[in-house]
């Protein structure tokens, strides 16, 4: 299964391609002036992850492998995009395709150009989710012309989808976060995700903070704004990300350090992404290599197998299941199965966060 990804996106020239950079050590242009990423640029980022360090240092594995997240850099979106300005189509059609959405906001001064001549996040901010707003309201509109027919000769699924619409358009139009927890039952959830609305796609921003950084009390505004949302932010310095990117971790942290920064961008943006994208993990390992998949949260059994192999999951017999603590406090597999620590449990099992399983199949 391919990596679940993470669009990168903002106005013009507040460092989305320099934070790109930062975080994935990929070298793409960067330069002061608009548009300068037109074809999005995409990296595979392994996480980091202490647990599966401590797996295959304990099993001695041949091979460790970790799980992924995808970065795709889109280009930068304009005012006016919803109506074609500048990339709007190319830009709209490339966010639609990510899974969640990291949003770069800039709060830095300096010499670099901004599209709209001024440096103030909150505006940016309201122009570029007014623009994704804009775009998801016409997709919305076009289907509720669509669906109005066969509501009026009492089709029952075009009722209850003309009941959705309607209500997201509105949600919308109000400014509001689209209710997605409303839309409890699986067909609604079924008819919200063919959509494929920007607005349902979960949201972290980047405040990008430079050598000189804007007025505290703007940023104090900016986060308090990102709350109201009910979204989430991490504060980045980009160009000294970036700048460091190619030395050892021990003299990053030294850098880092310095600037009173805790922890690297990378992990931080890691960490929220899989808060916001509901993500867990669970681990395959042995002698031969132990191994890390992400799954979403409340996932059986057979569906998680089958993020390894389409056959684990049509042949799925039984998953053994060791709690990561358990496996290491035994060991090995071995000690965990003699003290009584494996589980076996059937498909009904939801797969729990740390979890080392060995699936049972047959095809």
């Amino acid at each position: 299964m391919s990596s679940l990804s993470c669009g990168i996106v903002g106005l013009p020239n507040v460092g989305k391609s320099t934070i790109f950079c930062a975080l994935t050590n990929a070298a793409v242009e960067s330069a002061n002036y608009p548009f300068t990423t037109i074809e999005p640029n995409i990296a595979i980022v392994d996480v980091p992850d202490t647990r599966l360090d401590s797996l295959a240092e304990l099993l001695n594995s041949k091979k460790k492998v970790p799980t992924t997240l995808k970065f795709v850099d889109i280009a930068g979106l304009v005012k006016g995009a919803s109506k074609g300005e500048g990339l709007g189509n190319k830009f709209l059609g490339n966010i639609r395709e990510v899974d969640s959405i990291v949003h770069v906001l800039r709060c830095f001064k300096g010499e670099t150009t901004h599209v709209m001549e001024t440096i103030d996040p909150i505006r940016d901010l309201d122009i570029i989710s007014l623009e994704l707003a804009i775009s998801d309201l016409q997709i919305l509109e076009k289907r509720i012309v669509k669906l109005e027919k066969n509501k009026r000769g009492g089709d029952k699924k075009a009722i209850e989808e003309y009941r959705i619409v309607e209500g997201l358009i509105k949600s919308i139009n109000n400014n509001e976060p689209v209710p997605l927890s409303k839309y409890t039952d699986l067909e609604e959830s079924r008819m919200i995700k063919e959509l494929n609305l920007i607005s349902t796609k979960p949201t972290i921003y980047i405040l990008n903070f430079g050598n000189e950084s804007i007025d505290l009390e703007e940023i104090k505004k900016l986060k308090s704004k990102i709350e109201e949302r009910k979204e989430s932010f991490v504060e980045i310095y980009g160009l000294l990300e970036n700048e460091i990117k190619d030395l050892e971790e021990d003299e990053k942290k030294l850098f880092l350090d310095d600037y009173n920064i805790k922890a690297q961008g990378l992990s931080q943006l890691i960490e929220k992404s899989y808060y916001i994208l509901n993500l867990i993990t669970y681990y395959t390992a042995g002698p031969e290599e132990s191994r890390a998949w992400s799954i979403g949260d409340q996932t059986k059994a057979p569906s998680a197998a089958g993020k390894i192999h389409t056959d684990f999951e049509k042949g799925f017999i039984r998953a053994e299941i060791i709690e990561f603590q358990d496996f290491i406090n035994s060991g090995s597999e071995e000690d965990s199965k003699n003290k009584g620590l494996m589980k076996s449990e059937g498909k009904e099992y939801i797969v729990k966060d740390g979890d080392i399983i060995h699936f049972r199949y047959n095809v």
